[in-house]
């Protein structure tokens, strides 16, 4: 009777051969050369695998080329809707090469970003595509210098040499404040996510550079939320902490994420607010359950899996780094519903 490491241990070329009777070598062209092996004694070798269940081994195969197939990725919150898009777009473009993806969730905490960063390199990865979660590049402009491919995800590169994919988020705000103004609003309230995240500050540029040209000031007219993170609970809290505050309420609101955006809406109806005939509401991103809802949300709308898409494509072409760094930059889209209408 055979021991349990007998019974267990996986086929190997080795096997395949014997079983086949035909050498490693001729296995080997069967698998990575098949054109090269007649066709009769390919038939061999794939009914050889095929009995004994044989499953090429990857890891070795990769040592052996010098080629590696996997691909990191770290992004802000997998939960979102919004990064679970960006992360098919990047899976469907690796799957055209045959590469694997490694995703990974920072949570908004520097900290873990830079321990998922670091298993990355440990594990030897192609290249890493990353939505960071604050300022500060250190951690992945140190992985580009030892050698491994960096895109930043929706993020515009603060220097030249290093490629990103984004989205004009300015634009984006702007977009949403010009449809409640021309709606006839004068009384906003914006739920903001940390401003330790690009995406954030640059909304809330948005929404004061549109103000400004309308003429409105934004302390007499705005009612800004800072949210700890972007999420339908944050979201849910922010509006019961803006119906705490004194003075004439708003009439539309402004939610930085379309996750943000759920809450808000949860916490209206739980306070018997009218949507949109009391408060309009219109969020970012335009995610899958958008339209879903029971009053469907105006978003501005975000091409995920196109960005995602984008900057796999870009790793994998080799156009993430040095003078021919790409930096790309795609124009949001105001989607209007039943929300804002």
């Amino acid at each position: 009777m055979p021991n349990q490491t007998q019974a267990t241990r996986r086929p190997s070329v080795t096997d395949v051969a014997k079983h086949a009777g035909v050498s490693v070598g001729t296995v080997s062209n069967v698998l990575n050369r098949p054109d090269s092996v007649s066709e009769r004694t390919r038939a061999k070798v794939e009914q050889a695998i095929n009995q004994l269940n044989f499953v090429r081994n990857a890891s070795a195969r990769q040592l052996r080329s010098g080629e590696v197939s996997t691909v990191g990725a770290v992004v802000l919150d997998i939960a979102n809707p919004f990064f679970t898009e960006m992360a098919r777009g990047i899976e469907d473009r690796l799957a055209q090469d045959d590469h694997t993806l490694m995703l990974c969730s920072s949570d908004e905490n520097p900290e873990r970003e830079a321990r998922f960063l670091r298993l990355f390199e440990e594990r030897g990865v192609r290249g890493v595509i990353a939505t960071p979660s604050h300022g500060s590049l250190d951690s992945l402009l140190r992985l580009r210098d030892h050698g491994i491919d960096v895109v930043l995800l929706d993020h515009t590169s603060p220097v030249p040499d290093l490629a990103s994919v984004a989205v004009d988020d300015v634009r984006g705000a702007s977009l949403a404040m010009e449809h409640l103004i021309t709606q006839g609003h004068r009384r906003f309230a914006f739920l903001n996510g940390p401003l330790n995240l690009p995406q954030c500050v640059d909304r809330r540029d948005g929404v004061f550079r549109t103000l400004h040209a309308h003429g409105l000031d934004p302390a007499e007219v705005l009612e800004e939320v800072a949210l700890e993170t972007l999420n339908a609970d944050a979201g849910d809290a922010g509006v019961h902490e803006l119906w705490g505050r004194s003075g004439p309420r708003p009439t539309a609101m402004f939610c930085a994420n379309d996750f943000a955006a759920l809450g808000a809406l949860r916490a209206l109806r739980e306070l018997e607010v009218d949507i949109p005939g009391e408060m309009a509401v219109v969020g970012y991103d335009d995610v899958l359950f958008a339209s879903m809802l029971t009053t469907a949300l105006t978003s501005v709308r975000q091409p995920m899996h196109t960005l995602g898409w984008t900057a796999a494509d870009m790793l994998l072409s080799r156009r993430s780094s040095g003078p021919e760094a790409e930096q790309v930059e795609f124009e949001p889209e105001l989607v209007v519903r039943a929300s804002s209408a």
